[in-house]
């Protein structure tokens, strides 16, 4: 194919994984850090320990994750047109990637807030703090960094899933690759697509760590 012809594909196909993967990882934080609070909050031994409402969303939380995202994906294609009316182009991914990637972002959360000192904690509730100003004013900004380097993890998940987005019509470069490398048997748009995918990847990554490391009062320049 033409390099004038091939060119804005590409061009539109980044722009599309952009947004498919930017939005998402935002609509999954917003699902994720309440699933997350609340897995680590009602644990035991927990601040408001709770452990009927632990196992619940719990298990939840694990049977979502267990199910393979291609198949999701296809499974929710009813829900994905009711929302937003249709199954297919990048619009319509952002609705599975969000529901497969809030447990994940949960997941990550409650193990970010795990990693908090507890002594920390413990000081809080020496001074009165009620429980959720202990989680607000002491466990989300002490585990920012951890959850920083999460969101890291998540949205290069999330860039994974959208590639695969491409084989039901989900649009990106996922779709790009899929067209037009594999159905057409031009390899060297797979590999162009592929080494897109990898440095956004990689940008993601520097953004990340740079910021979690800005955040963390543990590192010393």
């Amino acid at each position: 194919m033409e390099l004038n012809k091939i060119l804005p594909l590409l061009v539109d196909g980044t722009l599309e994984t952009l947004y498919m993967t930017i939005v998402s990882t935002l609509c999954a934080y917003v699902l994720g850090i309440p699933i997350g609070v609340l897995l680590y909050s009602t644990d035991k031994k927990s601040i408001t320990s709770c452990k009927p409402v632990n196992a619940v969303l719990g298990l939840i939380v694990n049977m979502v994750r267990s199910v393979p995202f291609i198949i999701l994906l296809v499974a929710i294609l009813p829900l994905t047109r009711l929302i937003v009316g249709t199954s297919i182009g990048s619009t319509a991914s952002i609705v599975p990637l969000v529901i497969a990637a809030a447990p994940f972002v949960g997941r990550m959360v409650e193990s970010s807030l795990k990693e908090v000192d507890n002594g920390v904690i413990e000081a809080a509730q020496a001074m009165g703090s009620s429980p959720f100003q202990i989680i607000y004013k002491v466990l989300l900004p002490e585990a920012a960094p951890s959850m920083i380097v999460g969101a890291t993890i998540t949205i290069t998940t999330i860039l994974g899933y959208s590639a695969m987005a491409g084989f039901v019509g989900g649009g990106g470069l996922g779709a790009v690759a899929i067209n037009y490398g594999y159905y057409r048997y031009q390899t060297d748009i797979m590999l162009v697509t592929v080494v897109l995918l990898v440095v956004i990847v990689q940008i993601f990554q520097w953004i990340g760590m740079k910021t979690a490391a800005k955040k963390d009062k543990r590192v010393i320049d």
